[in-house]
């Protein structure tokens, strides 16, 4: 079965079933949410022990999932305090493996473990903020950032595999990161993707200003996700953060590009 075949069966198959979970709402979409969350956050760390740091499963994935609890409960306020308390804890275990296990890359370890707060807890809380927000169109918000992303993607991966590589030529957009992405294909994804996104956004009943916003952002914004993971897999030498979703890769890989979009799309819908 080609890579190309096996792409489209799980995005068919995974693809609607998201949709359906973002418009259920509640726990059928918190649930499975956090447990791609929680997935993506042992990648994060078995990526980052590959260079040699001693990222920690058993502090990182309950800052991971304290997050996800707060992000969904949002009426607590819990999002601050716990950002303040997960800093000082993974400070706390920098200093613990210098003094105590006289570790030598304690320095890049806490760097690596607040990456992964960020990343993965701070971050990762707004795929539930936004989906929680008392607004009366939610889950359409919440819908259209990820479908956004999902069609910039796939509209930079066709106009660079095909459009454009037999009418422009190709240029790399980032060689050593990302061999296979160009130039035509980011334009193109931004071109695409921003137009299809418009479209959904009025079927949605979305203001149209702020769709326009948000596809732009997401269109333009968001692949700097894909990349920056990617950098994080090629100096871990591994070409996909695992092969959960097979030809689609990990959990990582999947929610890469997404979560800055539903970051985004939450303030955009402070504004419209």
């Amino acid at each position: 079965m080609s890579t190309l075949l096996q792409r489209a069966i799980i995005a068919l198959t995974f693809g609607p079933l998201a949709l359906f979970l973002i418009y259920l709402g509640g726990l059928f979409y918190a649930i499975p949410l956090a447990i791609v969350i929680l997935l993506a956050t042992v990648e994060f760390v078995q990526l980052t022990r590959r260079l040699g740091w001693r990222t920690s499963y058993f502090i990182l994935l309950p800052i991971v999932f304290a997050f996800c609890v707060a992000g969904w409960w949002q009426e607590f306020q819990l999002i601050e305090p716990i950002l303040l308390i997960s800093l000082l804890v993974v400070l706390a275990y920098a200093l613990w493996l210098y003094e105590v296990r006289q570790e030598g890359a304690s320095v890049a370890t806490w760097m690596a473990m607040i990456g992964g707060v960020l990343l993965l807890g701070w971050l990762g809380s707004y795929f539930f903020r936004l989906r929680g927000q008392e607004l009366r169109i939610e889950w359409q918000w919440t819908m259209l950032a990820m479908v956004g992303t999902w069609i910039a993607d796939s509209a930079a991966y066709m106009v660079g595999k095909f459009l454009a590589g037999n009418v422009l030529g190709k240029h790399p957009l980032s060689p050593r990161l990302s061999p296979n992405k160009t130039v035509e294909g980011y334009v193109g994804g931004i071109v695409l993707g921003t137009a299809v996104t418009l479209l959904i956004a009025h079927f949605l009943q979305l203001p149209l200003m702020g769709a326009l916003i948000l596809a732009l952002l997401i269109s333009v914004v968001s692949p700097l996700g894909d990349l920056g993971i990617s950098l994080l897999k090629r100096q871990s030498g591994v070409k996909d953060s695992s092969t959960l979703f097979r030809s689609h890769g990990g959990a990582l890989d999947r929610i890469d590009s997404l979560i800055w979009s539903v970051a985004m799309a939450f303030y955009v819908t402070q504004y419209f």
